[in-house]
């Protein structure tokens, strides 16, 4: 090559080489922005607005005035007490499940794994409906024995909490199970240990981290809930309505920012702990695993087999009686069946439910796009920024939904800021769901990209393709299947949330868990629940065709060549 043909290049190739660097950087600046916007700068926001007093300084008043409220010490020892109630049950229940699934030989199995994740498919506060659909004053269990249950308050909420939790539970504590080698099992029997001494001494020991993982994520779920509470507490109150009552009841936003604070604190720490348990239960994960087939052992599968059936029983009699319910001509006097309850015209009817599905498609799409080249931005960063960046994104997983929805009320409901334009908008609910689950979809995705073979991207370069083209053409076919999860977690989320948007709404802007809950309020159950038959149809609708997008993506040529 002359001189000149060397010169000629040589422009085009810095160009290119600053092309790179700039989208490298965009990948990575453009996610942290809207991080900073939508999650740092509110929270920041919640914190100075619960110590601002009513002369507008700041100052502790307004936490001295809390923690001298019995009302607060009633809601947090109830939180607290519901919160353990609920995490040991739970625990207990999804050990079982998990046990059963995979360490038990028995039939069925394909019946509890498709119903163990209903309760994730519809809004928390189903679960309460169900439950005063079966054992309220009219209840179906109620009317068949003849006494009138009182369902509302600690042993309701507790029922409807761990339904709402238990799949959390079971998936955490199988994906334990799945990795524990066969080989030691077959050892142990070759020496003659029995199968309660395997468990006690190879099975406990394994699990034990996943176990404590999943006592702290029930907990997180149950003290920040909202929905159930709501629905079938009662006068049991709990933090996440005390909140509630000071901002929609009592207007009084100091005071609800230094509830939701005091709420925050809880959560933290309950998400640090779980975040080291979840590091060690990974740190002692083996390769080459080989799959454990467990055998037929009377004393031991028929129990658990019946065990595994009561519970999937529960499941599907709350969540089934309220589809049911929806159906009923006149609740609990006349079963005809009827469609007079679909035809919704108070709550703004079904207008509630086609902006949630915009949104949650908005929220899906767009939240899939930039946790993708976050993601990829991340591949060209190392050392501590890194490591900042990786923390800042899993940081929204420890703020419960009803105090980053509380934040986000204090924020954007300010004319102090040009954000305000997005209050009352379907964008802004848009991207609250997306920040509120931000934590799942990145550790999603970067779990993708770890198996991501750096040779192809090498090999890429080398034939002249750009960070961009590269990005497109070799990395998102490699983490495509992890692309479409995310999206449609965040899609099936969006439809259901209730605790972070709740104070979002407004008379023009509804949503549909929103909905359900102002047809109870408003003593429309029957209502209600078709509303609540809907949301759900809409999203085994969308896990269906999640399914089905994954499996067709399966067969692809040009994604088994990439992998």
């Amino acid at each position: 090559m002359s001189v000149a043909e060397t010169r000629a290049t040589a422009p085009k190739q810095r160009w290119w080489m600053d092309s790179d660097k700039l989208l490298a950087a965009a990948c990575i600046l453009i996610p942290l922005i809207g991080l900073t916007l939508f999650f740092l700068y509110p929270m920041v926001i919640v914190f100075l607005r619960s110590l601002t007093t009513p002369d507008g300084t700041y100052g502790l008043g307004n936490y001295a005035e809390v923690l001298s409220s019995k009302g607060f010490w009633r809601a947090t020892q109830h939180s607290m007490t519901m919160g353990v109630a609920t995490t040991v049950v739970s625990v207990f229940l999804g050990f079982i499940i998990a046990h059963g699934l995979h360490r038990c030989a028995f039939r069925g199995k394909w019946l509890i794994r498709g119903v163990i994740v209903l309760p994730l498919l519809a809004p928390s506060l189903v679960q309460a409906l169900g439950l005063i659909f079966l054992l309220g004053r009219n209840g179906l269990i109620s009317r068949a024995i003849g006494i009138e249950l009182d369902i509302y308050g600690f042993w309701g909420l507790l029922i409807a909490n761990t339904l709402y939790a238990l799949p959390q539970a079971v998936m955490i504590i199988g994906a334990s199970l799945v990795l524990l080698d066969a080989r030691t099992y077959e050892a142990a029997e070759v020496m003659g240990a029995k199968p309660m001494r395997q468990f006690r001494d190879l099975t406990l020991p394994a699990i034990f981290f996943a176990l404590l993982n999943s006592a702290f994520v029930v907990f997180i779920i149950t003290i920040t809930d909202f929905g159930n509470a709501a629905v079938i507490g009662g006068d049991y109150s709990v933090l996440a309505t005390e909140i509630y009552t000071q901002v929609i009841g009592l207007r009084n936003f100091n005071m609800g920012a230094v509830v939701g604070i005091m709420l925050l604190l809880p959560t933290v720490v309950s998400y640090y702990i779980e975040r080291q348990s979840m590091k060690r239960q990974q740190g002692r994960h083996a390769t080459n695993v080989q799959k454990f087939i467990p055998s037929f052992y009377l004393n031991r599968d028929i129990p658990m087999a019946a065990a595994c059936f009561v519970v999937v029983a529960m499941i599907l009699s709350v969540i089934g009686v309220v589809i049911y319910a929806s159906f009923v001509k006149l609740w609990p006097y006349n079963h005809d069946l009827t469609f007079k309850h679909f035809n919704i015209t108070l709550a703004g009817g079904y207008a509630s439910l086609w902006i949630t599905i915009a949104i949650s498609l908005g929220a899906a799409a767009g939240g899939t796009v930039l946790i993708f080249i976050m993601a990829l931005g991340l591949r060209k960063l190392s050392g501590g920024i890194a490591q900042a960046v990786q923390v800042l994104a899993a940081m929204p997983a420890a703020v419960p939904g009803i105090v980053l929805g509380l934040a986000y009320i204090l924020t954007f409901n300010s004319t102090a800021t040009p954000l305000y334009l997005l209050y009352g908008t379907a964008t802004l609910i848009a991207v609250i769901n997306f920040y509120h689950y931000h934590t799942q979809a990145f550790l999603t995705v970067m779990t993708g990209f770890r198996q991501f073979p750096s040779a192809l991207e090498e090999a890429a370069g080398t034939l002249g393709a750009g960070y961009g083209r590269t990005a497109v053409t070799v990395v998102a076919p490699f983490v495509a299947p992890m692309l479409i999860a995310v999206f449609f977690f965040l899609f099936m989320r969006s439809m259901v949330t209730l605790s972070a948007v709740v104070f979002l709404t407004t008379a023009k802007l509804d949503v549909a868990a929103v909905t359900i809950m102002r047809l109870d309020d408003a003593g429309l159950t029957s209502q209600a629940a078709a509303f609540s038959t809907c949301v759900m149809a809409v999203v085994c609708v969308a896990l269906g065709v999640m399914k089905l997008g994954l499996k067709l993506l399966s067969r692809s040529p040009k994604l088994n060549k990439a992998g």
